[in-house]
């Protein structure tokens, strides 16, 4: 067994965890960072000189590659640095980890891709609908935590894992997966983490004669900053807050608004998702918001009766595991832990090369 550690560089936050040969665990959380370097030196203090034998790295985009995990190499480090446009809010963020720990830690280091669980998806899911020879495609994001909701399903769930189950992630960035036989088949997000539901700086899906007028206005780095900085939550509230914490707390009208706005598309996409797939058996909220606001899951679930769900009260206020009434299909709360799948395939990456 090997000492592995765990960084999840998000947008707003560091999530790490140190898995210990013996099988323990330690968890350190950096929440709501104005700079990620201070998160990594105040995480290096922490781990007081424990040394691991491995570091994984979450990162937000693989590319066009389908590994689910991958040793940082000089030649690996660089194509990473080349898909920077295509996340970002987050790979800057994910390659700043990885330098760091590469200065403090003289061990093997491995990348892992939110988007390498959505290459299941079918080509109905995948295809965007422009000239095929521009090459771009919808890749779908949070793919780390969904393998880690599908690993936790069965135990739960039982033969219902064989149907359709809607997985929303719902955070500071939010997306929603349609799993059939614990495999994505859909997801809301598409090309970038900018796409799908409203987020707390991100719009989300957009009319595309919206930016085709914004591009009037702003040069690209303006737009690039509005796009991924200051839509979403936070321009819906007039700039009081990206955060549904605050926003759930407010007496403002606007607030108030953009709490109604986020839940509308939440349940707009488990609908949407439901007609693809011809219904749907089961419903999981997951991530920081979909784990910690019952209010929220109240009020997304409120009008998806027809559909055959319905919560305990008591149960949701609680945020137990199974939220569901008792005539209801499944409503689960499963916790966010892209750590633990971080290091479940580097351990399965370490066992392959030894056979």
């Amino acid at each position: 067994m090997k000492t592995i550690l765990t960084i999840n560089s998000g947008s707003s936050s560091i999530k790490a965890s140190l898995f210990a040969a013996d099988g323990s665990r330690r968890n350190f959380r950096y929440e709501h960072l104005r700079n990620h370097k201070e998160a990594f030196d105040q995480l290096m203090i922490e781990l007081s000189g424990h040394m691991p034998d491995i570091v994984a790295h979450r990162f937000v985009h693989g590319g066009e590659i389908a590994d689910a995990a991958r040793l940082v190499d000089a030649a690996e480090r660089a194509r990473l640095e080349d898909i920077i446009h295509l996340a970002p809010l987050h790979l800057p963020g994910n390659l700043m980890g990885l330098d760091m720990c590469r200065q403090r830690f003289d061990v093997p280091q491995f990348a892992c891709f939110d988007t390498a669980f959505h290459n299941t998806m079918p080509e109905l899911a995948k295809r965007l609908p422009i000239p095929q020879e521009l090459g771009l495609h919808r890749f779908g994001f949070h793919g780390l935590n969904y393998a880690h909701v599908a690993t936790r399903l069965p135990d739960i769930l039982g033969d219902v894992i064989h149907g359709k189950i809607v997985v929303a992630h719902l955070g500071s960035g939010a997306s929603l997966c349609l799993l059939e036989d614990l495999k994505s088949i859909d997801t809301t997000m598409g090309y970038t983490p900018a796409g799908g539901i409203t987020m707390g700086t991100r719009s989300g899906d957009m009319d595309p004669g919206v930016m085709l007028e914004l591009a009037k206005r702003y040069n690209a780095t303006q737009l690039g900053d509005l796009v991924f900085h200051r839509m979403g939550l936070l321009a819906l509230s007039d700039g009081e807050s990206s955060e549904m914490s605050h926003l759930l707390c407010s007496d403002n009208g606007q607030a108030k608004f953009a709490v109604n706005y986020f839940c509308h598309q939440v349940r707009a996409a488990i609908g949407s998702l439901a007609a693809k797939s011809g219904g749907i058996d089961a419903l999981v909220f997951t991530g920081g918001i979909g784990e910690n606001s019952a209010d929220i899951r109240k009020r997304i679930c409120s009008k998806l009766g027809f559909m055959g769900f319905s919560l305990d009260e008591r149960a949701n206020e609680q945020g137990t595991t199974r939220i569901s009434a008792a005539a209801s299909k499944p409503v689960l709360v499963i916790k966010a832990d892209e750590e633990d799948m971080m290091h479940k395939l580097c351990t399965q990456h370490i066992n392959n090369m030894r056979h």
